[in-house]
């Protein structure tokens, strides 16, 4: 078997803000589950150098994938980890979650120009560099006009499921989705062009923009 590469979130959007600017990646946990922050401390991981939405890999070039996190200044912006793993086809595991945590997605918004869904200012954060120099950082953050726009972001699993680019199943007792990274950016960035504002609301995605069999 060809050798992989792991990747996990470990972000720290719920903590790097307000009055705590400064993050260190050796140091800061991860918001987003024991998984990653136990992942984060195994031999060999590196962390990206994001102070709000780093990612930790393990395995074939994780350090090149890593690279070049500290010079972007949006969650999720094009050439960062993000975007790397829809330019590589990633599988992605929504482990015991649902699309509702589905980060990349914030991407997409950000990648097609979607108004509204980025800060238009910028946060002075600062990044502990690896030689414990200080780099600053300024920083945009998500904003949008409904509370929490990622809670109808499961709105997709329908649409993905029936175009094939995700399967549902268990592991362990945890429901999961396997999600095909690139066809659900293309998909969502599609239906994105029928609607900036899809994502404001509960309203189902209309059945005639993806399937075969309505008229």
């Amino acid at each position: 078997m060809e050798p992989g590469l792991l990747i996990f979130p470990t972000h720290s959007w719920d903590t790097i803000g307000g009055d705590r600017l400064v993050f260190d990646p050796e140091k800061e946990p991860s918001c987003v589950g024991i998984l990653s922050n136990l992942f984060m401390k195994r031999e060999g991981v590196v962390r990206s150098l994001h102070p709000t939405h780093s990612v930790a890999a393990l395995g074939k070039e994780a350090i090149s994938f890593v690279e070049g996190e500290e010079h972007i200044d949006t969650p999720c912006g094009l050439n960062g980890c993000w975007h790397k793993l829809y330019k590589r086809a990633a599988k992605i595991l929504f482990l015991g979650c649902t699309l509702k945590r589905n980060t990349i997605i914030h991407g997409v918004e950000e990648w097609v120009g979607i108004e509204n869904r980025l800060t238009k200012h910028h946060v002075p954060m600062k990044i502990i560099m690896p030689d414990k120099s200080i780099m600053d950082r300024p920083m945009r953050r998500h904003s949008s006009p409904v509370r929490d726009i990622s809670f109808f972001y499961d709105k997709l699993e329908k649409p993905l499921l029936y175009k094939g680019l995700a399967k549902k199943g268990k592991i362990g007792d945890a429901d999961s989705i396997l999600c095909d990274s690139k066809g659900m950016v293309d998909l969502t960035a599609d239906f994105l062009k029928r609607n900036h504002d899809l994502f404001l609301d509960d309203q189902p995605v209309p059945d005639e923009w993806y399937r075969t069999d309505t008229k």
